[in-house]
Order: structure tokens, then C-alpha cells, then sequence
């Protein structure tokens, strides 16, 4: 599960899961090139690729703009040498229910979880067919996209399972090239995200309860499944979604 000699593209990489991401791929041996919106953060996801010793890029990126999205491909093709692996990351979310839900707040959302990942795996799948060696796009979905939660998320969810939507039909068109197109599907992980609703102990502890295994993910345990699909390791895995939720969507 090793990335030596290979450049990842991570978006949504200035905290949570997305900086862990970007760490991980760079201790497995890959150059990375990080997109955020935040330079803040922008800044601490340099900072993490670099402490493990490999080289990184980083560009401010608002994947919900095709030409931020196209510049990212970019600048890691033209700063680290190539790509080989996009994980899609970037994501916002909230809760609402949909009687009186925003469609802006939705349009919003949807621009974000579903368009942009839909044009970082555009543009990543151009330079891949361009290199010709294959590749592996990771894009990072939900338990929710297959699945309903305690909370009332219908545009989160739908966005989600667009993703996952998606990643068959990329897996289908650029399986004759050699890109792997998968879906990683967490279920309730401590992120930036999710902070605000962990931090209520009675909630924290319903969804505890309500995963088979009994509890919150910790989010190492995502580090294994995302090398896998993004490393040779996987490279009979396409057009999956991997769910790693502690057996919560099953219940």
C-alpha cells in the first residue's frame, strides 16, 4: 500500500479529514498537491506533506469553480512532475429539513459536493488519459448516501449519492484507460464537520450506540481503506463503494 514515486491531488485538505488525508498519502510515500479555500489551512497541509518528507503544492481552490478545479491538475502536473491519484475530498454540509430548507443553501451545497467533484474528476481523468499509465480517483462519499441518519439532511444526501452515481460511471468510461474510479463512504468520524454535533453528549452517544461495533470512528481507521483504494494494492477495485461506518448503515 505504498505511493513511492507518485503525486496525489487531495482537495478539501485545510482540515479535518482532508489534512489527515493529505498526511497519510505523503507518509505512504507520495508528493501531494493540496486545495483549499482557507490559506490557513492551506498553510498546515503544507506544512504536514512536507514534515514527512516529500515535496508539496499548494494552490487555493474553490472546487465549486471549473477553472479553480483545472488549475489544481495543473499546478501539480507543472510542480511535482505528474499525477497518479485524486482524493476528492472537499465537502460542506448542514441540516435542515427540506419543508424549509434554502434552495440556494441546497444549490449551494450541491455546486460543492457533487459539481465540484465532478469537475476535480474531469480534470484529473484528462491529465491520466493524457500520462497513459492508469491512475485511481478516490471520492469521498457517506454512509448517507445510501443510508438516512438522525438528522435531516436530504441535500446532503442526495449529493452524496451522486457521488457514488458518479464514481460507477466514471469507473465505466476510464476502466479502458487504466483509472480506478472508487467511492470511500465514512460513517461518523470527529471532523471539523461533524464537530459541532459529536460535541453533544447525547448525541454522541445515540450514534455510538446505533453503529455495530458500538462506537464513533477514530480517523485512523479511515488510513487503510483510503491506501487501499488508492494503491496498487487495489488495483482490482473499481467502481466500488467502500463504507466504513462501523456497521451503523446496516443497522
Amino acid at each position: 500500500m505504498r505511493l513511492d514515486g507518485r503525486v496525489a491531488v487531495v482537495t478539501g485538505a485545510s482540515s479535518g479529514l482532508g489534512l489527515r488525508f493529505a498526511r497519510v498519502l505523503a507518509e505512504a510515500g507520495a508528493d501531494v498537491a493540496v486545495g483549499a479555500r482557507r490559506a490557513e489551512g492551506l498553510a498546515r497541509a503544507r506544512e504536514a506533506v512536507e514534515g514527512a518528507g516529500r515535496r508539496c503544492a499548494a494552490v487555493p481552490t474553490d472546487v465549486s469553480d471549473d477553472a479553480h478545479c483545472a488549475a489544481l491538475v495543473a499546478a501539480a502536473v507543472e510542480e511535482l512532475g505528474r499525477v497518479d491519484v485524486l482524493v476528492n475530498n472537499a465537502g460542506i454540509g448542514y441540516a435542515a429539513r427540506s419543508e424549509k430548507d434554502d434552495p440556494a443553501r441546497a444549490a449551494e451545497l450541491f455546486a460543492v459536493n457533487l459539481l465540484g467533484a465532478y469537475q476535480m474528476a474531469v480534470h484529473m481523468g484528462r491529465a491520466l488519459i493524457a500520462q497513459g499509465e492508469g491512475g485511481s480517483i478516490v471520492n469521498i462519499g457517506s454512509a448517507l448516501g445510501s443510508t438516512t441518519g438522525p438528522l435531516p439532511e436530504a441535500a446532503y444526501s442526495a449529493s452524496k449519492a451522486g457521488v457514488a452515481g458518479m464514481t460507477r460511471d466514471l469507473a465505466a468510461q476510464w476502466a479502458r484507460h487504466g483509472i480506478r474510479v472508487n467511492t470511500l463512504a465514512p460513517g461518523w468520524f470527529a471532523s471539523e464537520m461533524t464537530g459541532p454535533l459529536l460535541e453533544r453528549e447525547h448525541r454522541a452517544a445515540q450514534l455510538a450506540e446505533s453503529a455495530a461495533l458500538g462506537r464513533i470512528g477514530r480517523p485512523e481507521e479511515l488510513d487503510g481503506p483510503l491506501l487501499l483504494l488508492a494503491s496498487d494494492a487495489g488495483s482490482y477495485i473499481t467502481g466500488s463503494t467502500l463504507t466504513v461506518d462501523g456497521g451503523w448503515s446496516m443497522k
